[in-house]
């Protein structure tokens, strides 16, 4: 422990966390020396001024518009022209090497009754392949049909950093080049009590949470990751979640639209299914685009229609976006992220002053976490289109019912099945409409309606027939 650290530490109140030093050897000296070591106690006292000793109170805008669009299929001939040279541009800008994946991938799947990090949950409704394997293979197939090799950023966290990559090697990186697959670690925040002190998660650790996925800015400069993606040419970056599995892992239209816009950062929006579904609101307020969370936006907003019936406040955030590298650059030039944070009053398990470990039954502290939708309002130009839902989005957070494991395949075997039938392949169906065979088609033979015309033509596929075995295309 260096004398100037001990010195900023105490300086600014928080010597609380020296409590057992004496009673730790060298290397858990270190490991607590390494994590006050990263922290920025001057902006740490900061946000516990703004965030911690007082609840900040969501501002809702008096001018709060709902956000204009590019709508799913174009309105007129001349939007049909810029749509025609949008994706082109984009497929361009992938054949050259302009675009890289980012997929945000920290979390662990205890939610879906699994134990390991949450991309190696077996998604597949027939193969059983990982959420991991998928996207891995839609960018093997997006390499071959855009005549470039993919490189995707993978975000891990603390927790699952080494098993994330055990699962790669143990798999040869599903056919992807390991050059070409690259990870870097989450952020962390310390937690702290509401006395604005640092919580000790044991003796010789801090209480640290992830920072959010907001921290994917910072934590992409910190490991180096921005500069490498601009020695290799990178100018785009196609986040999206691992949840995700429908996801186009990188998208001609919308990569070309967000060139042809100029903008820094783009959004993809879904049209709401309800007021109250929860899907942050894309909105604008002072020209400056914003996401409202769900449960931030007055019932009065929500609920308000237009002359059709529609509901005016209709755009949907799934989560998906485009982020130009150079905004990235910007955001984090001063190697802290200029983004605002959200407090999460939470139980937090720490260290007492006995030494003791507590395991509170209510909230006694607070994690913060930033947000990468909270990047939009700070880019000189932005961009939103509309995707189609059954085609863009299965989210995978809950083991059954809604944005579930079992909504996800069934929203899988039904985009094959439409693929199949728009590819002209008879398809059995239920008296409901449903699909009446498991089908899946793997992402390395397609990955869009032009490849399956083209794979069901080569393959000579014109009916499923149903035997009542599952259908698996590769």
């Amino acid at each position: 422990m260096t004398q100037d650290l001990k010195h900023i530490v105490e300086a600014n109140g928080q010597e609380q966390v020296f409590k057992f030093w004496n009673t730790l050897d060298e290397s858990e000296q270190d490991q607590l020396f390494r994590q006050l070591e990263e922290i920025d106690f001057a902006n740490l006292n900061d946000l516990v001024q703004e965030y911690v000793l007082q609840k900040p109170e969501t501002h809702i805008p008096e001018d709060l518009s709902p956000a204009p669009y590019f709508p799913l299929e174009p309105e007129d001939k001349k939007q049909q022209k810029l749509y025609q040279q949008a994706f082109a541009a984009g497929e361009k800008l992938m054949h050259t090497g302009k675009v890289a994946a980012l997929t945000v991938a920290g979390g662990q799947g205890t939610r879906l009754g699994f134990d390991g990090p949450k991309g190696t949950y077996p998604i597949a409704p027939v193969s059983k392949k990982s959420l991991f394997q998928y996207f891995a293979e839609s960018l093997r197939r997006a390499s071959v049909k855009y005549g470039h090799d993919f490189t995707w950023y993978i975000m891990t966290s603390k927790l699952n950093n080494q098993p994330t990559q055990d699962f790669f090697e143990k798999n040869n990186y599903f056919g992807m080049a390991p050059e070409n697959v690259i990870f870097f670690v989450q952020g962390t925040m310390p937690a702290i009590d509401y006395d604005g002190k640092l919580l000790l998660g044991e003796k010789d650790s801090l209480a640290l949470a992830p920072d959010g996925h907001g921290g994917t800015l910072l934590a992409l400069r910190r490991s180096g990751c921005l500069e490498k993606m601009k020695k290799d040419g990178v100018e785009y970056i196609s986040y999206f979640q691992v949840d995700n599995p429908l996801v186009s892992v990188i998208n001609p239209l919308f990569v070309g639209l967000h060139a042809k816009e100029n903008a820094e950062m783009s959004a993809l929006m879904l049209a709401k299914t309800g007021p109250f579904e929860k899907l942050g609101n894309f909105c604008v307020s002072d020209n400056k685009l914003m996401i409202i969370e769900y449960s931030d936006l007055p019932d009065e907003l929500t609920e308000q229609r237009n002359e059709d019936g529609s509901l005016k406040f209709i755009a949907g955030s799934p989560a998906i976006h485009v982020i130009s590298r150079k905004f990235v650059e910007k955001l984090t030039s001063e190697g802290r992220l200029s983004l605002p944070w959200h407090r999460a009053d939470k139980k937090i398990p720490y260290i007492n002053s006995d030494g003791m470990k507590v395991t509170p039954e209510e909230a006694n502290g607070v994690k913060l976490e930033s947000f990468i939708f909270d990047a939009l309002p700070l880019a000189a130009h932005t961009m939103i289109l509309e995707g189609d839902r059954e085609e863009e989005f299965a989210p995978t957070k809950n083991k059954t019912g809604v944005d579930s494991v079992e909504s996800c395949r069934e929203m899988i075997i039904e985009r094959d099945a439409r693929r199949l039938e728009c590819a002209g392949v008879k398809v059995p169906r239920r008296e409901n409409g449903t699909t009446a065979v498991e089908i899946e088609i793997s992402p390395l033979a397609v990955m869009d309606d032009e490849d399956c015309v083209n794979y069901c033509r080569a393959n000579g596929i014109t009916e499923i027939v149903d035997n009542g075995k599952p259908v698996y295309l590769k």
